[in-house]
């Protein structure tokens, strides 16, 4: 496994309506060899969003007018750029809400810069931020009915040849369901396999990214055939699945 060595074309931004906070974070960071921008809303972040490519955001949960969430949730419509919240607040039904939006790791204030550090390396590596030493272009790709699911580039491809947006831990999930076709898997080996963790209860974790990937691959998401729900056992993926290697190029 390749190490996550930061460099600074990997652009984060940072989004906190504290100017200590922002000019911390930004000296930190950008000793650490990242490239950093700063903002203090949802409206100063759009503007750097529309000039820039940005690898990571760095939100705050309370925030004047729209806060974290609303932001975070409208990221998400419009990207899967990865996102680690800053908030006041730790009560589980506060990281709930996180991660239902789509946040990607949570951290409460008061915290250790190098405790924020740590996590954004770590989102970086489950994104595939990190620079791989050679592009492997030998992967298996996945087959379910007219689906197509590229594990080397991480792609999923609809009936009608569009790329489905998904999110890493979406992207995950419907991989380690779609490679145990047939077989209920419960949630803890679904976080297992995912490579989550369990800073809310896992099985309400689960079924939230489950829900959320169900609204982008079935017909009916209040009717799935392709992902369906084993009472007392957890998810099983339907649809039968062939596997194939791509040829090396």
């Amino acid at each position: 496994m390749n190490s996550f060595d930061p460099l600074s074309s990997t652009h984060l931004l940072i989004v906190d309506d504290d100017q200590d906070i922002r000019a911390l974070l930004k000296r930190f960071l950008s000793k650490q060899g990242f490239r950093v921008s700063a903002a203090s809303g949802s409206a100063e972040m759009q503007d750097i969003i529309a000039k820039w490519k940005i690898d990571l955001v760095v939100l705050d949960r309370m925030l004047p007018g729209k806060d974290g969430l609303e932001i975070c949730a409208e990221l998400r419509d419009a990207s899967n750029v990865p996102v680690v919240m800053l908030t006041v607040l730790g009560a589980e039904n506060d990281r709930i809400d996180g991660f239902s939006v789509g946040v990607d790791d949570y951290l409460s204030k008061p915290f250790n810069p190098h405790e924020l550090l740590a996590r954004i390396k770590s989102v970086l590596r489950r994104t595939h931020m990190a620079p791989p030493s050679a592009p492997d272009m030998s992967g298996r790709v996945l087959t379910f009915g007219a689906w197509r699911l590229d594990i080397s580039l991480r792609q999923l491809t609809s009936s009608t040849g569009t790329l489905v947006d998904l999110s890493t831990k979406e992207f995950d999930l419907l991989t380690a369901l779609a490679e145990h076709a047939g077989i209920t898997l419960s949630r803890d080996q679904l976080l297992d396999l995912t490579g989550g963790q369990a800073e809310i209860p896992f099985d309400r974790k689960i079924d939230m990214q489950v829900s959320r990937l169900r609204r982008k691959i079935e017909d009916d998401p209040k009717t799935p055939t392709l992902i369906q729900t084993v009472r007392g056992g957890g998810y099983r993926f339907a649809a039968e699945v062939s596997s194939n290697e791509k040829p090396a190029t």
